[in-house]
């Protein structure tokens, strides 16, 4: 069984992996143990954690998860399959104005159609607001807490930079018991929101900014999505992640780099405390070419009107590449494949596409349709004649079986499967010239019909009746073969045709005086009229396809019976495009 099979598996599968080929979420024999895989099979070897791997995925409920979020759930999901051990899913929920239930929904369906189990291991900072109390109340009577009336630019101000060293607060000696009393008034609603914080004793000339006395609880008048009313001060993040990964016995503790200046104030607070301590790792997060993965800005082009919402195929959120119709198999192949590292890089889109390309071509049926329809007469072909002929769903896979297409004397194929002029090595339909009909016949172009503008509208074609299925008893050779659509039995549809969202390779490297949003390509979306052959009316939403010679295809959920509606997820490759572009 594949490594990415194993560890995606649901739990109940206790079947034991072999450490020593796990890296990524993916087939990762091929790479080797990566460095957070040898730190947990040396602590297993040491016995630090009684041989126990309990890892957690803990996004804030405040937005979509996107294609940063999918190297985490591989990682965590996928080292505690690979380990024998478990995951849990945990909304770090500690931000009211922020949260919402909309987003709790999506992130849990996301999660799980990206292979990840938690069974009953759902869990949400809020369940901990009552003990997170407690600890705080714990810190200020041993003096490791106070009471802080600076405001939050005043704090900001006290801190220091990176060069020089903070100043204490007028306030950072106050008492235990006035702290206390000041501290269960802000529980109780008397301040309003900024009028006080409360904050860790710590050292405010640490050459670590993070450690100068951090925040660990501020006031918020609003409505929690769990707790209602019930709470007016909320946990700060890095003061509620620690405690809740303490409290739930995470033994490995996976983040991104951005915390690495963290860990030591994670380490700290649990160590004052006297609390049960994971061991923090941390690694390079996901950068990707012609995207952002920035919540914020994210949220700005949903919010701004630049996508239809979060769940437009153009953009990265795991919502939106289920709807453009990128497998979750072909996602966990790509984290598996740009592995783990300490530093941050940027991978190539081009990467994401091969894996996609390479999934959907072993597992999606071939269908034809027509994007830029141009009409075919067959002049010698019966009038009000049909015939059917049997096409295979893959040609290299009989388990999809096959689907009946109809054939009659007028057809539609692509307009750019015919030249006037044709290119050397054009081999498709010109004047004079010969093609195969996918799985059907021979035909030969007579003449090509112009309209006053030049622009061709008809194709008069004859047809060699003896080259039924796509083969002449002769023996000739004809090198081109097309696709093609019975014009009477063609369902109109729209496809979506999309392309990348940026215009460049780093949307966030904007000149002075633009924003990332200059980068948007214009072109990012093209929508067309497109003719398929009768099969597609019987594809549900979210049915992949390959639309032959065109690219891979998925139905959207915007389709009706009367108009289907396709996204296109990725192109084919096309030797002729790339031979015409360089002037072949």
């Amino acid at each position: 069984m594949e490594l990415l099979e194993r560890i995606m598996a649901p739990e109940n599968d206790t079947t034991p992996a072999n450490v020593a080929e796990g890296t990524a979420a993916g087939d990762t024999a091929k790479v080797g143990l990566d460095f957070i895989r040898t730190r947990i099979t040396e602590d297993n070897a040491s016995g630090r954690f009684g041989n126990r791997v309990h890892t957690r995925f803990p996004p804030e409920p405040n937005g979509y998860l996107h294609l940063g979020h999918a190297k985490s759930i591989c990682l965590n999901f996928g080292v505690a399959r690979e380990f024998g051990g478990q995951c849990n899913l945990r909304f770090d929920d500690t931000n009211p104005t922020k949260e919402e239930t909309e987003y709790v929904d999506s992130i849990r369906e996301d999660v799980r159609w990206l292979g990840g189990v938690w069974h009953d291991r759902e869990f949400y900072a809020s369940d901990y607001f009552e003990k997170l109390y407690d600890y705080a109340e714990q810190l200020i009577k041993m003096g490791k807490a106070y009471v802080d009336d600076l405001s939050a630019e005043e704090i900001r101000e006290y801190r220091g930079t990176l060069t020089e060293p903070g100043r204490e607060s007028p306030w950072r000696n106050r008492g235990v018991d006035e702290n206390l009393d000041l501290f269960r008034r802000m529980r109780a609603g008397e301040f309003g929101d900024g009028q006080k914080v409360l904050r860790a004793k710590i050292d405010m000339t640490s050459p670590n900014v993070v450690m100068r006395d951090p925040t660990l609880y501020r006031i918020r008048h609003a409505e929690h999505h769990r707790t209602g009313n019930k709470w007016c001060i909320y946990p700060m993040y890095d003061y509620t992640h620690c405690l809740s990964d303490s409290i739930e016995g995470i033994t490995h503790s996976l983040c991104t780099l951005e915390f690495i200046n963290n860990r030591e104030l994670y380490d700290w607070v649990l160590e004052t405390l006297g609390a049960y301590r994971p061991q923090q790792i941390e690694f390079a997060r996901l950068n990707v070419t012609y995207t952002v993965l920035s919540k914020r800005k994210l949220i700005q082009l949903v919010k701004e009107g630049h996508v239809t919402g979060w769940d437009d195929p153009r953009m990265p959120t795991l919502s939106g590449m289920r709807r453009r119709g990128i497998p979750p198999e072909a996602l966990r192949e790509f984290c598996s494949r740009i592995g783990l590292a300490r530093a941050d890089s940027t991978v190539e889109y081009s990467m994401l596409e091969f894996c996609v390309r390479e999934y959907l071509n072993e597992h999606t049926p071939r269908v034809m349709a027509v994007l830029d329809p141009v009409k075919v007469v067959i002049e010698n072909y019966p009038v009000g004649q049909v015939e059917e002929f049997d096409m295979p769903y893959h040609p290299e896979d009989a388990s999809y079986g096959s689907r009946k297409v109809p054939f009659s004397r007028e057809l539609y194929i692509e307009r750019d499967d015919f030249r006037l002029e044709p290119p050397k090595k054009f081999h498709r339909l010109a004047p004079g010239a010969e093609v195969r009909l996918r799985y059907a016949y021979f035909i030969t172009c007579r003449e090509a019909v112009l309209d006053d503008a030049g622009n061709v509208v008809e194709l008069r074609c004859v047809y060699d009746p003896e080259s039924k299925g796509g083969q002449s008893p002769d023996g000739r050779k004809v090198k081109g073969t097309i696709h093609w659509v019975s014009a009477a039995h063609a369902i109109p549809a729209e496809v979506r045709l999309y392309d990348q969202l940026f215009a460049v390779e780093n949307p966030n490297a904007a000149p002075e005086g633009k924003t990332f949003l200059d980068n948007l390509n214009p072109e990012s979306l093209t929508k067309v009229e497109a003719l398929l052959e009768p099969a597609l009316a019987t594809f549900k939403a979210g049915d992949k396809m390959q639309f032959e010679r065109l690219g891979y295809y998925c139905k959207d959920k915007d389709s009706t019976d009367a108009k289907p509606v396709f996204n296109r997820t990725t192109t084919l490759r096309d030797t002729w495009a790339k031979l015409e572009k360089k002037g072949a």
